[in-house]
Order: structure tokens, then sequence, then C-alpha cells
């Protein structure tokens, strides 16, 4: 479980990040934050793995009292649990491979990371972590030759290598193509079912926090301003929670159905067309 219990952030030119929140995040929730920017929804995601120290409250995960004073403390807790940017933070010149067993650098000496001496044992780790993304073939390509949405991928599959009990994603595919962005969360979500992981995610359009998550929670001005199941963030409470109606970017529909990367390698501009078609024919039919 992950508890925050009057937990305030400030930051050092006085603007108030986190104002007395009060949460219970159980162990295997996919949970959605959402607000506008500035919100707080950075801020309080960072707070759990100490990238934002707190200044006033306690924050709990699992059995552990995150203090970011304490940096053998930290660097436990950050073990377990994994994070997710924005940006995809590959190294472009390496394999993917060796992307994604960067997240056993937590288990292996440091001298071994240093030099990219694995075990057999962290190998199979990563491959393992590869396949759950549906990307294992890519594993000897350069990170710098993937596509935004299997770089993503990659990115999961490296806090995967971690055998995380959280996730924390920041806005994970706000820099994605709107289907691709789709898969990437499906990924995500099915893993998170999967293996039982606590998922917290900043989202930044509607649709995605309600076809994905279990649980909803606005944030206004660093306040948790709503807190519930998906089912009952209706469009009314969602205005209350961004104080102004909604507009079509906020709820943009993110359905449509091709991307580049569902087509086979060597796929020609005929089968993109016909792709394309079939997608059109699929559409007419909801």
């Amino acid at each position: 479980m992950i508890k925050f219990e009057n937990v305030d952030v400030v930051y050092p030119n006085g603007f108030k990040g986190l104002d007395d929140v009060n949460l219970n995040i159980s162990q295997g929730e996919f949970v959605a934050i959402i607000g506008l920017s500035g919100a707080g929804k950075s801020t309080l995601i960072r707070a759990v793995n100490g990238l934002v120290p707190y200044t006033a409250g306690v924050l709990t995960v699992g059995e552990t009292v995150v203090d970011p004073k304490n940096k053998s403390k930290l660097r436990k807790l950050r073990s377990k649990v994994g994070m997710i940017f924005q940006q995809f933070n590959n190294v472009g010149r390496i394999s993917v491979l060796n992307n994604v067993l960067i997240g056993r650098s937590a288990v292996t000496p440091t001298w071994r990371s240093l030099i990219g001496w694995y075990s057999e044992a962290d190998k199979e780790v990563a491959f393992q972590s590869l396949e759950r993304v549906g990307i294992v073939e890519k594993a000897y390509d350069r990170a710098s030759s993937l596509s935004g949405g299997q770089q993503q991928r990659v990115a999961i599959a490296r806090v995967l290598a971690q055998d995380p009990e959280v996730i924390l994603a920041d806005e994970p595919v706000a820099s994605l193509d709107p289907p691709t962005a789709r898969k990437v969360l499906g990924d995500l979500r099915r893993i998170q079912q999967d293996l039982g992981i606590t998922c917290i995610v900043n989202m930044h359009h509607l649709d995605l926090a309600r076809d994905y998550a279990d649980r909803i929670i606005g944030m206004r001005a660093g306040q948790v301003v709503f807190d519930g199941r998906t089912e009952e963030a209706t469009d009314a409470v969602i205005e209350d929670v961004y104080q102004r109606s909604l507009t079509a970017e906020d709820v943009a529909s993110l359905d449509a159905p091709i991307s580049l990367d569902d087509l086979p390698e060597g796929a020609t501009v005929e089968d993109l067309e016909e792709a394309v078609a079939a997608a059109g024919d699929a559409d007419g039919k909801r």
C-alpha cells in the first residue's frame, strides 16, 4: 500500500506542489491522476520515490517511510519502484537489450554494470521483459532505430527488469500518436494485471483514464478534489476538477486503430492502404 498522510510539498520558491494530501493506494490498483498543468500530478508521483522531497506529513510505500534524506534507504526503495517518463530515456547508441539490462543495476555489482557484464540470469529477465511488451525480436537493434512506441516499450521493459512492486508513469504516452498511445497503455495495463503491480499514471486525456484505470484521482492546486472509481468520474465531476467546461482536447477520442507500428516490417503502400480501408469499415460498424 502507498499511504499519504497530510503530505505537503513546498518548493524552494514557495510554490505549494501538494497541499495536505491524504491517499491510500492499494496493492495491484491501476490509478490515473488527472488535472490541469500545475495541479500537482507530477509532484505527487515523484514524491512516491523521493524525486521530489515532501516537507510535511508522512508518506509510506509498503512498510517503508519515504525519507529523501536517507540515501541508502532511498536507493533500496527505488529498486522496487519503477519510473516511466514521457521522454523514453533510452541510450540510443546501445542495443535494446542493454537498455533493458540497466534495470538490473540494483541487483548487479556496480563494477559489472559499468562494463556491461551481466549474468545469464539477468539476460533472461531482460528477454522476458521484452517478451512481455512484444518487442523481443528487437533485442539486438540499436535503441535509436526504433519508433516512438517501440522506444516507450523498451522503457517499460527496463522497469519490468527491476522486478518492481510499484510502477509510476509520468505522462508516458504524451509524445506518442493516438493509436500507439493506446497500444502502449494496453501493454502496461495487461502487464499490471498479470503481475499484480501497483500502477500510478498521470494522464492528459480523459478517454485514456476512463478506458484503462480502475480509479481516478483528480487534483487541483495541489489538493485531491476527486477520488473514486472510474465509472464515477462523470463529465460533471471532471468539469468540477478542472473548474471549467471540458474541451474537445480534454476528451479527444483516441480510438484510431491504425499505427505504422501495427504493420509488419517490409509492409508496402498497398498493405497500408488495405489496413486503412479495413479500419474504416470497422469504424463504420461501431
